[in-house]
């Protein structure tokens, strides 16, 4: 233990009492990537969804795997 520590105290200690029940600027910043990544995941399923669908759509009453590529 330390002189610091001996006139101000133990800093972890402080700051757990301060800052209880707060989310931390490490724990904001992960969820803020996890939000961002959901949304991204999301909209890139419906793009993809939308895109097959539109895909079907067009190979109603043809036959599409009779073509030659």
């Amino acid at each position: 233990m330390g002189i610091l520590d001996r006139l101000f105290g133990n800093d972890h200690e402080r700051a757990a009492s301060k800052y209880a029940g707060r989310e931390s600027a490490t724990d904001r910043a992960a969820r803020s990537r996890r939000q961002g990544h959901q949304r991204n995941a999301t909209k890139a399923a419906r793009q993809g969804q939308a895109w097959e669908d539109n895909g079907r759509s067009r190979e109603v009453g043809t036959d599409w795997y009779r073509r030659s590529r």
